[in-house]
């Protein structure tokens, strides 16, 4: 043993010197590693295969796991800038602070605030047990959620620390507003089937609204926000078919076991938090009282109610493990990447096979969790939609002079929900309103989008979707879908607007902003591309790296 250690040096200094490849490239250009830097392009050097140093065993898998380290060692930890919010109002208004105490407009204690960044700067376990909750009864106060999970460290793919998401839009700005208009447009449209926003009045007022907000930059059709871009996710096939992706909707095949995908959800009007008290018991950290209003009848996702509620208790790679299952039972092709494609004597099963793509597809969501909790916690803080809507609430009744962008003020949006329920208050999709954790990035959008690329990498992307279809109008059976472009489906578009579903489910039921999906996303992306990455140099196969095509359109090979 201390024969192997004093080698260890002159190894180490072997294996530098042949470490080539994108690690020397970034060491090199000290430029900071964003989300972006982290996707190679088909062009950019890979990782090298590490080399074999001595005949053991146990030499080799020590250089692989040594040289994946060195490669990920090598990438320079990016800088994460806020949005400089926090430091402009000292009051905190437009910083996440559920669960902790606030005075009657909702405004955190600034002791409270305090011990917050003090648990998140010193990172000790003790201080993190010193943060004051705000709820007055102990028997209903929600707890802060895992906060630690952002500093902890994962063993593959990249440090959650070394990607980046930009600074979330600013409290006082035309992009925040637009984006709580559309949140509440999402609140008012909840029990409008998704197949019926064509002809629904409220839909084209919504599409209408968000047409007009200075800085709205959801999916758009001629330059206008219409029926069929509404709610809609940002790639390739999001706009393509039904609004929910085939793998929502379709019988899963679970062993001899079948998953039919028909939910329970909550009657149509169940809106919860619209009245001051019951916002600012929220915002205290009390869970609600009462038992929700469950419909009977389980249904299909037809609508964005059923979506909302579906994110709501999902198990946490649910979608995607589906998804795999769906893929598998219709004998979808596999990524051309895959070596056993062209083999004439053998087929993949622990590697490139059957038990791999189950295993992978769930493999990659708890690094993507610690990913976003560092972006959430540590970096940017963001306020949940529900706290900013509060916001407009108390600056309408002239209670604060809070600094909100017009747009939000004078959307129709507001208007309807005023005239509903005689408060700006955002009627949330659940009763306890937000989780205890700040909104950007998006925990279910960067698991979404690390599955979701797994998944883009395992198989064809480009196969047709098989049999189509859609939700029948009260969602308790599925019919076919036989709209103009239902042969245009594949599993590349499918997969993205799954993840696009999970995303802004989450904001239509209240809890988060279309930004916080559509940054998160990426970063889920960046994440799984760099455990595919370290995962390449593990194979003994001859593997020349899955090609598929990214969020944004453009292809890559890992």
């Amino acid at each position: 043993m201390r024969k192997n250690k004093k080698s260890c040096p002159s190894e180490r200094r072997k294996f530098f010197k042949q470490a080539g490849g994108l690690a020397a490239t970034l060491a090199a250009s000290a430029v900071p590693v964003t989300v972006e830097a982290l996707l190679p392009t088909p062009a950019e050097a890979k990782p090298p295969a590490p080399p074999v140093f001595g005949a053991t065993r146990s030499s080799q898998a020590f250089k692989v796991r040594q040289s994946t380290a060195v490669f990920n060692h090598q990438i320079q930890s990016p800088l994460h800038p806020a949005n400089g919010d926090e430091d402009l109002y000292p009051s905190r208004i437009a910083s996440y602070s559920k669960g902790l105490p606030h005075n009657n407009l909702g405004e955190v204690n600034s002791n409270a605030y305090g011990a917050l960044l003090r648990a998140l700067t010193s990172r000790d376990p003790a201080d993190f047990e010193n943060i004051p909750l705000g709820c007055p009864d102990p028997a209903r106060q929600m707890k802060l959620v895992n906060p630690q999970a952002g500093i902890a460290f994962v063993l593959q793919g990249t440090d959650s620390h070394a990607m980046a998401i930009p600074p979330a839009p600013r409290f006082s700005s035309a992009e925040e507003a637009g984006e709580m208009v559309e949140n509440y447009w999402m609140a008012l449209l909840r029990d409008v089937s998704f197949t019926d926003y064509d002809s629904n009045a409220a839909a084209h007022a919504a599409a209408a609204d968000l047409s007009h907000v200075s800085d709205f930059r959801g999916p758009r059709a001629g330059g206008q926000v219409t029926p069929g871009t509404l709610f809609r996710g940002m790639t390739p096939g999001d706009l393509k078919g039904p609004y929910i992706s085939q793998f929502l909707l379709q019988t899963a095949p679970f062993g001899a076991n079948e998953v039919v995908q028909r939910m329970r959800t909550y009657l149509p009007g169940s809106d919860f938090m619209t009245t001051a008290a019951d916002w600012l018991s929220v915002q205290n950290g009390c869970a609600p009282t009462g038992a929700p209003p469950f419909d009977s009848v389980p249904r299909h996702i037809r609508n964005g109610r059923d979506l909302g509620e579906w994110v709501h208790v999902d198990v946490l790679f649910q979608a995607y493990f589906h998804a795999m299952l769906i893929l598998a039972s219709q004998g979808a092709p596999l990524n051309p990447g895959n070596p056993y494609n062209s083999s004439q004597t053998q087929t993949g099963f622990g590697s490139f096979g059957q038990p791999h793509l189950a295993a992978a597809t769930a493999e990659v969501a708890p690094s993507a969790l610690k990913a976003v909790w560092y972006q959430k916690w540590f970096v940017h803080r963001r306020l949940r939609p529900e706290a900013f809507a509060g916001r407009v609430h108390h600056r309408l009744t002239g209670a604060a002079n809070y600094p909100i962008h017009s747009d939000a003020l004078n959307s129709q949006g507001l208007a309807a929900v005023l005239s509903l329920y005689g408060t700006a208050f955002l009627p949330m999709g659940f009763a306890e309103g937000s989780p205890l954790h700040p909104a950007y990035g998006a925990g279910h959008a960067t698991v979404a989008g690390a599955c979701v690329t797994i998944l883009k990498a395992l198989f064809d992307e480009s196969h047709p979707m098989s049999n189509p279809v859609v939700p029948n109008a009260d969602g308790t059976s599925l019919v076919p879908y036989t709209g103009l472009d239902a042969g245009q489906l594949t599993v590349g578009g499918e997969l993205n607007k799954l993840a696009s579903n999970v995303a802004i489910g989450r904001d239509i039921a209240g809890v988060h902003w279309r930004t916080d999906a559509t940054e998160s996303l990426r970063l889920g992306e960046a994440l799984a591309i760099s455990i595919l990455r370290d995962q390449r140099g593990t194979y003994n196969e001859s593997f020349a790296g899955f090609t598929f095509t990214k969020f944004d359109g453009a292809p890559v090979t890992v």
